[in-house]
């Protein structure tokens, strides 16, 4: 590798002062060494790759040893004949080599070592091995270990050990194998490294081969061995070999008990982790730092707070004292379980704070709802001049998405690229995130277009994007898009695309997912779970949601709530009532949400009192506050039910201010029973709280229309006008053989349109026939009859019928999504429809679900 090419300064400076003394010659030319010192100083000082002190490394347990042990072996003596080196010379140079304080002074020896001849000798190889590790120079570690003649097995394990620390899994095995294949006596440090390529990989059966390995060679109860044993079965997800060899050892230190603790964590099995930290304060190997870190996690996820101050207790009672990697870990559990006074007392009595401290800090606020808090630490840090990390940017690129604060997020965006961290994954999926989540999809588009490698994250970051911005049959394709390639989905990125299967009520794609998670194995995944729950029910298919609901056994607060919402929208009240009772026999705690969910539920089965009892028993029999949105519940309880006066009282007596969501509700249920009065008071607070909001301008139109007020109505729509604002059209969704088609009012774009139209018009005349009379108040045109007509029968929703009665067998339901509320023609059309074709027909508008069969609907025409 060095015997050709220039060879550097220091190493002909090397080569001529230090010559004479590499023979066994008696002359005073040995005085020469101080001059060696002192050019290597000047080069030491003079480098631009110097370093304080040398790295630190992060071993797995048996490392520490086997470096020390390395380090002191003895030099390997040479012969001592005319012209050849001595052994203080080999030690000399051997300890210059360890004293390297940087990889281009390392590769100045190595150039040394080989203009002198020191180089073929077995200590120096050894040396020069050992430290290209060090420096993770793995290239020249191998190029020259492959050039030693005799390797024993130190070397052997020094390059496992390198390619182990980089993360070099698949090269690790390699290198073991070749060592078995040249008959290399394998020792005890050898096993820890192939065992965490193993765990690292997930390579179960290659890591019971090595396990097998180590039993007939006698090294299983080794306790280093042991430890990466239990290590390796654990990250390969099998908990039961890991504890079944921690339970066969004969003697256990504080890491076996360590690494066993962690493994319970790493599997979500936090009770276990908890005991066995109790366990093992019973025993001589008594919990240290790097235990206390491993079982904090473990309190997380059971949400248990009080488990982790019965932790932080131990440490103070033991004198186990306050580290910054023990206090990031405090702060991290008392934010995730809620106590943010307590992670921030802990924060500020740290006495060394990294920016892995204030990372866990800034995350802390925002997990906490306090995005504004992680704002100001953030400018704290920067004031302190601490340097951020590429975790910094992500976290507080979840804070600009969490307040859709986009000036913020170009800041840090811009901070991002400064620090060298735009290529990083995990901050350009933040920012996928952050730009998705403020409506700048482009930008999130351009971002992911643009990146070399993606990751799960990248991929769910930009699925989530499209969903999060109503667009879903994007996000569709994008999974698609995702599962042509390596990159596998998790569960995050399942929940996601469900998530926009529900929003246009894609059922056959929501199916097709389902079978993927049936193969992934994500099926027990309680998150997962609920997202089934939520697509099947906003997908029309009630039965397969409560089917899928009575499978989950880890029923959480969440997946109750997700059931409860599903008999709401499809106007299943009392139903809805009957499975929050059983949830009460459980013992699951509804929250919030659950209330919200029942109040809806109750609503749409004009479920009064019922309404009334669930709303004051939030607050005497669970001690939760009701917020404006339980507030809007009850509004639009009252209002659909008819009783507008109670409503509006109702209204006057909140001890919260009002929001748009409580006086929409008003407006909608004045729209229902026509009460012009109270609609334009509605309007008007609206209209001053959200004025960007068309919807509320239609509404009154509405009202005004249906009270034949055609110059109000024509004011409406001059005021909309001049405003710059924007109807939403409507759209109506309809999946064919896992394609979804979408309509408008009017629309003639679609391939089949002639077709489409020529069934509505065989439609109208069995439809007049059967006694159907347009409703044409749904019409906000001052018109002849006529024309209201003709643009009634243009209406998404019928459009979409038309199709799906076209493109589909006889006896198939339809299933259509709307995205805004049917209007009253097209559900009385549609029920007629229904009769005609004897097809059932589901159609979910904004509000709630309609089940049109034999000229009936689900919903009594109450909605």
């Amino acid at each position: 590798m060095y015997s050709s090419g220039r060879v550097s300064t220091l190493g002909l400076l090397l080569h001529l002062h230090y010559r004479p003394a590499c023979y066994k010659l008696k002359t005073s030319r040995r005085l020469h060494r101080p001059l060696i010192c002192e050019v290597l100083i000047r080069h030491h000082a003079s480098s631009a790759e110097v370093v304080k002190e040398q790295p630190t490394l992060e071993w797995d347990l048996p490392e520490k040893n086997y470096t020390s042990n390395l380090c002191s072996q003895k030099p390997t003596y040479i012969s001592e004949h005319q012209g050849e080196p001595v052994d203080s010379d080999v030690n000399t140079y051997a300890g210059l080599l360890q004293g390297c304080t940087n990889v281009k002074a390392l590769k100045e020896l190595h150039a040394s070592t080989i203009v002198i001849g020191l180089y073929q000798n077995n200590l120096i190889q050894s040396k020069l091995v050992n430290m290209y590790t060090v420096y993770d120079d793995l290239e020249d570690a191998r190029g020259v270990f492959e050039k030693i003649p005799e390797r024993n097995v130190r070397l052997w394990n020094t390059v496992l050990r390198g390619y182990s620390k980089s993360g070099l899994f698949d090269e690790t095995l390699r290198l073991y194998y070749q060592m078995r294949g040249v008959n290399i006596q394998l020792d005890n440090f050898t096993f820890p490294f192939v065992l965490k390529a193993c765990a690292g990989l997930s390579a179960l059966r290659e890591g019971r081969e090595i396990h097998q390995h180590a039993v007939r060679i006698g090294f299983d109860s080794n306790v280093y061995v042991s430890n990466a044993l239990i290590d390796m079965y654990f990250k390969c997800d099998r908990a039961n070999d890991g504890r079944l060899v921690f339970d066969k050892m004969s003697g256990r230190d504080v890491a076996s008990w360590t690494v066993l603790i962690s493994g319970y964590v790493l599997t979500s099995h936090a009770n276990e982790a908890l005991i066995l930290f109790y366990q093992m304060q019973l025993t001589d190997a008594k919990p240290n730092l790097v235990t206390i870190i491993s079982v904090l996690p473990a309190c997380v996820q059971l949400g248990i707070l009080q488990y982790g101050k019965w932790i932080h207790g131990y440490v103070i009672a033991s004198g186990l004292g306050m580290d910054v990697s023990l206090g990031n870990s405090l702060v991290a559990m008392y934010a995730k379980c809620g106590s943010i006074e307590l992670a921030r007392r802990v924060f500020d009595e740290m006495a060394e704070r990294d920016v892995v401290s204030w990372n866990a800090m800034i995350a802390g606020y925002s997990q906490n709802g306090r995005p504004n808090k992680s704002l100001r630490l953030f400018r704290q840090m920067q004031m302190e001049n601490l340097k951020a990390n590429s975790v910094t940017s992500v976290s507080m690129l979840a804070v600009c998405a969490h307040l859709g604060a986009l000036q913020q997020g170009i800041c840090i965006h811009n901070l991002s690229i400064k620090l060298g961290f735009e290529s990083d994954v995990f901050v350009t999926g933040a920012l996928i995130d952050m730009y998705s989540k403020c409506g700048i999809t482009e930008i999130a588009e351009k971002l992911f277009g643009t990146m070399p490698v993606r990751n799960v994250v990248s991929w769910s970051s930009m699925i989530a994007g499209y969903a999060q911005n109503g667009l879903a049959n994007e996000a569709l394709a994008l999974f698609n898009q995702m599962q042509l390639t390596a990159v596998k989905p998790n569960p995050i990125t399942i929940v996601t695309v469900l998530s926009a299967c529900a929003h246009i009520g894609a059922l056959e794609q929501g199916q097709r997912i389902h079978d993927c998670i049936i193969r992934s194995g994500f099926e027990s995944d309680v998150s997962v779970g609920t997202a089934l729950i939520d697509m099947y029910a906003k997908c029309g298919n009630i039965e397969m949601a409560r089917q899928l609901f009575d499978r989950i056994t880890n029923k959480d607060v969440v997946s109750w709530s997700a059931m409860i919402a599903g008999y709401g929208i499809h106007g299943h009240g009392k139903d809805a009532i009957v499975l929050f009772s059983q949830m009460q026999l459980t013992g699951m705690r509804p929250n919030d949400v659950t209330f919200i969910c029942l109040l809806s539920a109750c609503s749409h089965a004009g479920l009064v009192v019922e309404g009334w009892q669930f709303f004051y028993s939030m607050s005497e029999s669970y001690g939760i506050t009701p917020r404006v949105k339980h507030y809007a519940c009850m509004v639009d309880l009252l209002g659909r039910a008819g009783q507008l006066d109670e409503a509006y009282n109702f209204i006057r007596k909140m001890p919260i201010q009002p929001d748009a969501a409580v006086w929409g509700a008003l407006l909608g249920s004045c729209r229902i029973y026509c009460n012009f009065e109270l609609g334009k008071y509605a309007a008007e607070h609206l209209f001053e709280l959200n004025p960007e909001n068309v919807g509320y301008y239609v509404l009154l139109s509405n009202i005004y229309a249906a009270a034949g007020r055609w110059e109000d109505v024509a004011k409406m729509r001059t005021r909309v006008k001049y405003s710059g604002l924007r109807k939403t059209p409507g759209c109506s969704f309809i999946e064919i053989d896992n394609k979804v088609h979408a309509f408008r009012v009017g629309d003639n774009s679609h391939p089949q349109s002639e077709n489409i139209y020529a069934m509505l018009e065989a439609l109208s005349g069995q439809m007049a026939e059967a006694g159907y009379v347009p409703n044409t108040d749904s019409v906000l045109h001052d018109v002849e009859e006529e024309v209201k007509e003709h643009l009634l029968s243009s209406h998404s929703e019928k459009l979409a019928i038309a199709f799906g009665l076209i493109n589909t067998s006889s006896g198939t339901p339809i299933r259509i999504t709307k995205n805004l509320r049917v209007c009253g023609d097209c559900h009385n059309a549609t029920k007629y429809i229904s009769k005609i074709v004897k097809r059932e027909i589901i159609v979910r508008d904004a509000n709630r679900f309609h089940h049109f069969k034999e000229g009936l609907c689900s919903c009594g025409d109450y909605w």
